[in-house]
C-alpha cells in the first residue's frame, strides 16, 4: 500500500517528514548496459555525486544539520527527521565526493511503503534483534516471512528531537516504547550524538604516527545510548535489545570490503565467518585468507556476512581501488562479552549467539527484480543490553573516509588491517 505524503519544515525547527521507496519492481538487466556509455558518462556521474549536489538535493525535502571542521573541508550532513542519521559526508568541501548512498528516487516519490522505507544514509540508528522469538520486526505470532516483516516506525520514519547543536556536533534524543515478538514491552530513551573529528582526532583514533597532507580526510564519531526508563528490568527471559548501526555506501566494481579477524582453532572460536543469511556466498565473492576476510562490495549480488564476538576485532572497512577511497569503521567492542542478539528469521535455539560485525552487498533479490539500491553496508552492534530500570548502555562507532594514492594509503591499510592494498586488489584473482 502506498500513500502520498507532503513534506514541510516548521519555523520552530521541528521537522516532519515522510517519504519512501519501491522495494521491488521491474529490473533492467545490467548486462544489457552499454559499457562504453558508462565510461563516457563517468565524469558526469562524478559531478552528480558531489557532496554539495547531494546536500542541495536533500534540502528540497528535509532539513539538514551540517557539521564542519576548522578547515571547512571535512563536512558531515545529519538529519533529525531520520533519527539523527548521517546522510553523507565529504573530505574536500562542497565539491568533494559524497560518500553516503542517497536514494534520490525515494525522496522524489513521496510515497510511504508498508514494510520499510529505504532512504539511504551512511550511518543510521537501528535496534535489534531483527528475527527470532525476541524480534522487534515481527509481531507476536507472525510468520518469519517478508510479508509479515515490518521495520518499527521508531527507526524508520519517526524524527528524533534535537537536543544540542554546535559547529562540530549535534545531539538527538527520543523517548519510545516497543514490543517484541514475545510480547515484552521496552520503555526506552535514546540519545545519539554525532561529532565530526579534526585531523588530529583522526590520527589519534586510528593510532597512527602521522597523516600525510596529500590525503583528504573526514571522520565522525557517534555515541549512541539506550536507557531503560520503565519500571521493569530487561532480562534474557523476556528478550533484550541491541544498538545496531548500519552504513549505506556507494558500490563500485572496484570496491572490496576488508574485515580482519581473530585467528584460532574453529573448535574453540567457532566459524571464521557466517555467510548463511541469504544463502552461502559464492567463493568468487567471499575469500577468507590468513589475516582478513575479503567480500565484494559491487552491488551486483545480494549477500551478507557476519562475525561472532569470538572472531570480530574492533574494525572493518572497504577500499575502492579505482578512486583511492579507504573507508574505516571502528567501534567500542567490550572485552569478554559474548551475548549478542540473534537476528536470524526463525525461532532460535540460541537467541544470544548473534554477530557483532556485518557486511551486506546489495543486488537483485531474485532474477528480474530490482535491487534496493544498489549499495553496500558496513554494520556493527552492541552486546545484548540487560538493563535494570534506570540503567543505560552505550555503543560508539567512528567512520573514517581517507582519499589518497596507493603509496600513501598502503602503510595505513597494513597497520590497521594487516594486509596490503595489493592483497585487496588481488584477493579474488585466484578464484576467478
Amino acid at each position: 500500500m502506498k500513500n502520498e505524503h507532503s513534506f514541510f519544515i516548521q519555523k520552530t525547527g521541528i521537522l516532519t517528514l515522510s517519504f519512501v521507496f519501491m522495494i521491488s519492481c521491474g529490473h533492467k538487466n545490467k548486462s544489457n548496459l552499454n559499457l562504453e556509455n558508462q565510461t563516457e558518462n563517468k565524469e558526469k556521474q562524478m559531478d552528480t555525486n558531489r557532496y554539495g549536489d547531494d546536500v542541495s538535493f536533500m534540502k528540497n525535502y528535509i532539513e539538514l544539520i551540517e557539521l564542519t571542521d576548522t578547515s571547512n573541508q571535512s563536512k558531515v550532513a545529519v538529519s533529525a527527521a531520520l533519527q539523527g542519521r548521517v546522510m553523507t559526508s565529504s573530505s574536500n568541501g562542497e565539491k568533494g565526493r559524497s560518500y553516503g548512498w542517497i536514494n534520490k528516487a525515494l525522496f522524489e516519490s513521496k510515497e510511504i511503503q508498508e514494510h520499510i522505507n529505504v532512504y539511504g544514509g551512511e550511518e543510521r540508528f537501528w535496534l535489534g534483534p531483527e528475527g527470532g522469538q525476541y524480534s522487534i520486526f515481527f509481531k507476536k505470532g507472525a510468520e518469519f516471512t517478508l510479508e509479515d516483516w515490518y521495520t518499527p516506525k521508531l527507526i524508520d520514519l519517526e524524527p528524533f528531537d534535537v537536543k544540542n547543536v554546535s559547529a562540530t556536533s549535534a545531539t538527538f534524543s527520543k523517548k519510545a516504547t516497543l514490543k517484541n515478538y514475545s510480547g515484552f514491552q521496552f520503555d526506552m530513551e535514546i540519545e545519539r550524538e554525532v561529532a565530526i573529528l579534526s585531523k588530529d582526532d583522526i590520527q589519534k583514533e586510528l593510532g597512527l604516527q602521522n597523516l600525510s597532507d596529500n590525503m583528504k580526510t573526514v571522520a565522525y564519531q557517534t555515541t549512541n545510548t539506550l536507557k531503560n526508563i520503565g519500571k521493569t528490568d530487561w532480562k534474557k527471559d523476556n528478550g533484550l535489545l541491541s544498538i545496531w548501526l548500519l552504513g549505506m555506501f556507494k558500490h563500485s566494481p572496484n570496491t572490496t570490503i576488508v574485515i580482519p579477524y581473530v585467528q584460532g582453532d574453529e573448535a574453540e572460536l567457532g566459524n571464521i565467518v557466517n555467510d548463511s543469511y541469504f544463502g552461502k556466498v559464492p567463493s568468487d565473492r567471499l575469500v577468507v585468507k590468513e589475516n582478513a576476510i575479503f567480500f565484494k562490495g559491487d552491488g551486483e549480488y545480494r549477500s551478507k556476512i557476519g562475525l561472532s564476538p569470538m572472531r570480530a576485532k574492533n574494525i572493518a572497512g572497504s577500499y575502492d581501488s579505482a578512486n583511492g577511497i579507504l573507508t574505516i569503521v571502528k567501534y567500542n567492542k567490550p572485552k569478554n562479552v559474548i551475548d549478542y542478539v540473534n537476528s536470524m528469521w526463525e525461532i532460535q535455539k540460541e537467541p544470544f549467539s548473534g554477530d557483532v560485525i556485518n557486511a551486506y552487498n546489495d543486488g537483485a533479490p531474485e532474477p528480474g527484480a530490482k535491487p534496493l539500491g544498489p549499495f553496500y553496508e558496513l554494520e556493527t552492534s552492541s552486546p545484548a543490553l540487560a538493563l535494570k530500570s534506570g540503567e543505560s548502555g552505550t555503543h560508539i562507532q567512528t567512520t573514517f573516509h581517507i582519499e589518497g594514492d596507493e603509496d600513501t594509503l598502503n602503510p595505513i591499510v597494513k597497520e590497521l588491517f594487516g594486509v596490503s592494498i595489493n592483497d585487496i586488489k588481488t584477493a579474488f584473482k585466484e578464484v576467478q
